[in-house]
């Protein structure tokens, strides 16, 4: 028994220390005065009493109530006495005892702890990795989903017993355990598995930084190995969280909005890549928005509009910038306008001229307004609205604009992404130098290649590593010495000619890492690639890098027979004609 059981074994028999003595001492005087008194004269004249064995059963069918009529001897006045009395104390006794448990039951430190017993065995039942969030909200759940739609086991820890209630109603394809806990005490993370060897990462999404700061430093203590992402945006937090190694990543929600829109604006094909290669509902590779150029209005200068600002301005890109809380001194400058983005400021900031409008505000009501205010002086601009709520997207879809933004959203993705396909970063660093450098044509053949071999529905992300327990025929064909190539794992099975529906974005070989490698790349032992496609061909690229005769026709083009008495046929056949060509010759 784990320490969990033994924690509820040990509160169950002190709670119940009382109500047990009780039961224990009026069954042990009542067999005692049972053993004791005489019975009815039986016909060789003696007054036989009760057995201790009778005396015990006759009190355990009459004090459970179940009544009772098989008696070994018809009792005496003296034994009815008794057995009133007994009857009497032995119920008063269950009453006690059962009055003990309904409180012990409805004692919310035993429900905890019998939450906490069900929820660390249903960890220890996971058959594979999984990962740790810490945090429900938003974020938290979009990441769930977005797991579990992968396949990926989640453990989730939050405070609020509300959002915990939630998590068992949800329809999701793996198993969540999910504890209503604080996640900064030790215990909890241990509980949830930080320790286990197959604990993938462990995320800190809660809605307090200081917590998100204390779950990471307890994970780098406790499991050094686990990857640890949380999300952080005051700088003191973030400079203590970037000192604790590569395998410390922090995600900043208001940073990784603004990134995400600056390349929607200035990268509109990079934007669309993201979109489809993270799965989000409306991507399509054949169709993406064309966002003019020129000047912007944001509306908002929170932390969210001066990342805004600053991501625009790295990209070249002139702003103006609506708030009323802007001080006096900033007002005075040509790019802010104080006020609150009515369509009065909007005129001030030029909205008449301008490319584009961000409602970038954290209130979906004031973003909605800034929209129709936007819309109604220029109906032309290009729209980006930030959506805060998800339970607002009625009202989003609504309102039609060009661009809908969810910061919850993006972080979520953003995280997703680096749990599933961490190589990614590569692929976007490569495109992204082809958007920097002009070279439109490079980064359309990107997305024709990935058009044509995978079409327009969003895929499946993927990583093969090319070792023993993952991809043993093509390590045994690398081991004697035959070349694989990324093409021909690539290949058909049921048409060598054909290619299957996915493309690889990136391969690591050691210390080279290449983002979209050419299929004629010979492939090494310990190769890892990062695969998009199907999840046909997803199943078909499996097989075939764990079946040798597939594989050895797909590399040599040669059909090798695989019984033994097609073995043996085989090489007869070929003796036969070799003896046949000598004796032509």
């Amino acid at each position: 028994m784990g320490s969990g059981g033994q924690r509820v074994t040990f509160i169950v028999l002190r709670f119940m220390r009382g109500p047990l003595l009780v039961l224990t001492a009026v069954y042990a005087v009542s067999m005692l005065g049972w053993a004791m008194i005489p019975g009815a004269v039986t016909d060789d004249g003696t007054e036989p009493p009760l057995s201790l064995f009778h005396a015990f059963y006759f009190l355990a069918y009459t004090a459970t109530t179940t009544g009772f009529g098989e008696l070994p001897h018809p009792f005496t006045e003296a034994q009815r006495m008794w057995a009133t009395a007994s009857l009497y104390a032995g119920v008063i006794a269950w009453l006690y005892a059962i009055g003990a448990i309904v409180r012990l039951v409805q004692n919310p430190h035993f429900q905890n702890v019998l939450a906490e017993r069900r929820f660390t065995g249903a960890v220890l039942r996971l058959p594979g990795s999984f990962v740790i969030v810490c945090g429900f909200g938003n974020t938290g759940s979009l990441l769930t989903r977005g797991l579990s739609d992968a396949g990926i086991d989640t453990v989730i820890l939050d405070r609020d017993p509300d959002r915990i209630a939630a998590v068992m109603l949800r329809d999701y394809r793996v198993a969540t355990p999910a504890l209503c806990a604080d996640a900064r005490i030790p215990d909890h993370l241990i509980g949830a598995g930080l320790m286990r060897p197959n604990c993938r990462a462990i995320v800190a999404l809660t809605s307090e930084e200081e917590v998100n700061v204390k779950v990471a430093i307890a994970a780098r203590l406790l499991n050094p190995a686990v990857q640890v992402i949380t999300q952080a945006t005051r700088p003191e937090f973030v400079e203590i969280l970037t000192t604790f190694g590569p395998d410390v990543r922090v995600i900043d929600p208001f940073q990784t909005f603004a990134r995400y829109l600056g390349t929607a604006v200035h990268g509109p094909v990079i934007h669309m890549l993201n979109e489809w290669l993270v799965g989000a509902p409306q991507a399509n590779l054949a169709m993406y928005p064309e966002v003019p150029q020129g000047r912007w209005i944001i509306c908002g200068f929170g932390r969210m509009g001066r990342c805004l600002r600053d991501a625009f301005a790295a990209l070249g890109i002139r702003t103006v910038v609506i708030d009323p809380t802007i001080s006096e001194t900033e007002a005075k400058a040509p790019d802010m306008v104080r006020g609150r983005a009515n369509q009065t400021t909007l005129q001030q900031a030029g909205i008449e001229h301008a490319a584009g409008i961000v409602a970038g505000t954290n209130s979906d009501p004031e973003n909605l307004g800034i929209v129709l205010n936007a819309r109604a002086v220029n109906p032309d601009i290009f729209l980006v609205v930030r959506q805060n709520r998800y339970r607002n997207q009625v009202l989003f879809n609504a309102a039609a604009a060009d661009l809908i933004m969810q910061p919850n959203l993006v972080s979520a993705r953003r995280i997703h992404l680096l749990l599933i396909a961490p190589q990614l970063r590569t692929f976007f660093r490569h495109v992204r130098g082809y958007q920097l450098r002009g070279e439109r044509e490079a980064l359309d053949a990107i997305v024709t290649l990935l058009h044509d071999r995978i079409g327009t529905a969003v895929p499946r992300l993927w990583t093969v590593v090319l070792d023993a327990g993952r991809a043993r025929s093509a390590v045994e064909l690398l081991q004697r010495g035959l070349p694989v190539t990324l093409g021909d794992i690539l290949r058909d099975p049921s048409d060598r000619s054909g290619t299957l529906a996915c493309a690889a974005l990136v391969l690591r070989s050691g210390a080279e890492v290449v983002a979209v490698p050419p299929e004629q790349r010979r492939l090494a032992e310990g190769d890892e690639i990062l695969f998009c496609g199907s999840v046909s061909a997803h199943r078909l690229l499996d097989a075939t890098l764990n079946n040798p005769y597939t594989l050895r026709f797909l590399v040599t083009g040669a059909d090798r027979p695989r019984g033994t008495v097609m073995r043996w046929l085989m090489a007869r056949s070929r003796r036969h004609t070799r003896r046949s060509s000598a004796a032509c010759q």
